[in-house]
C-alpha cells in the first residue's frame, strides 16, 4: 500500500512537470512567432505565462523535496526526482528565454524593418525541436532518444555562430542598422540557450534512466 502510493506520487510529479513543459513550449512558439509576425499580442500572452511556470517551478520543487524527505527513495526513484528537480530549473529557464525574445521582438516593433542576414526561425524550430526531444524522452524513459538531442546542440550552436558572424559584418557595413542587429543577435543567443537547457534536460534524462553523469563529457565518453 505504502508503495503503491509513493508510485502515484511519483505519477503525480511526472504529470505536474509535464504541464509545466506544456506552458514553456508555447511561451516559446509564441515568442518566435511573434519574431515573424512582429505581433505584440503574442508577446504580451508571453509576459503574462510567466507568473504561472514560476508558481508551477515552486510547486514542483516543493513536491520532489517533499518525496526527498518522507520517503528516502531508492536507486532509479531517486535519480528520477532529483532529474525532475532540474529538468524543472531548466524548463523555467527556457520560460524565461521566451520572456526576453518576446521583449526583443517589441524592441524591433518600435524600429524600421530591416531584411536581417539571419535565419531565426530555422534556429528557433531547431532549439525547439531539441526541447521536444528531450521531453518526449522524458515521458517515454528513452535514453537513446535522449542521446540523440545531445548532438544537434552543435547544429544550434553553428547557427547562432553564423547569426554573430553576420549581423556583426552588417553593423560595421551598416552601422544606421545597428539597433536591429544587436536584438536579432540576443534573439539568437536566447535560442542558442534554449538548445542548453534542452541538452539539460536530455543529459538528465540519461542520468534517470541509466544512472549515468553525462555532464560536460564527450559523447565518446557517454556512450
Amino acid at each position: 500500500m505504502i508503495r503503491i502510493k509513493f508510485q502515484q506520487s511519483l505519477d503525480e510529479l511526472k504529470e505536474r512537470l509535464l504541464v509545466m513543459a506544456g506552458l514553456v513550449e508555447q511561451a516559446i512558439q509564441r515568442s518566435t512567432e511573434a519574431y515573424s509576425s512582429r505581433d505584440e499580442g503574442l508577446c504580451e500572452l508571453v509576459r503574462l505565462s510567466e507568473p504561472a511556470i514560476n508558481r508551477m517551478e515552486r510547486e514542483i520543487d516543493g513536491l520532489a523535496l517533499d518525496l526527498l524527505a518522507m520517503e528516502q527513495p531508492m536507486a532509479v526513484d531517486l535519480r528520477f526526482i532529483l532529474a525532475v528537480i532540474r529538468i524543472n530549473a531548466d524548463l523555467e529557464r527556457v520560460g524565461d528565454q521566451a520572456v526576453n525574445i518576446a521583449g526583443r521582438v517589441l524592441d524591433l516593433g518600435t524600429l524600421a524593418n530591416a531584411d536581417l542576414p539571419v535565419d531565426i526561425p530555422r534556429l528557433a524550430l531547431l532549439a525547439a525541436a531539441m526541447v521536444r526531444k528531450a521531453l518526449q524522452a522524458f515521458i517515454e524513459g528513452d535514453a537513446e532518444m535522449a542521446q540523440s538531442v545531445l548532438l544537434l546542440d552543435d547544429q544550434v550552436d553553428d547557427l547562432n555562430r553564423d547569426a554573430f558572424r553576420s549581423l556583426g559584418n552588417l553593423i560595421k557595413e551598416k552601422p544606421e542598422l545597428a539597433p536591429q542587429a544587436l536584438n536579432a543577435l540576443i534573439i539568437s543567443r536566447n535560442l542558442e540557450r534554449v538548445g542548453d537547457h534542452a541538452t539539460n534536460i536530455a543529459e538528465d534524462v540519461i542520468f534517470w534512466v541509466r544512472g549515468a553523469d553525462v555532464r560536460h563529457h564527450s559523447m565518446e565518453e557517454a556512450d
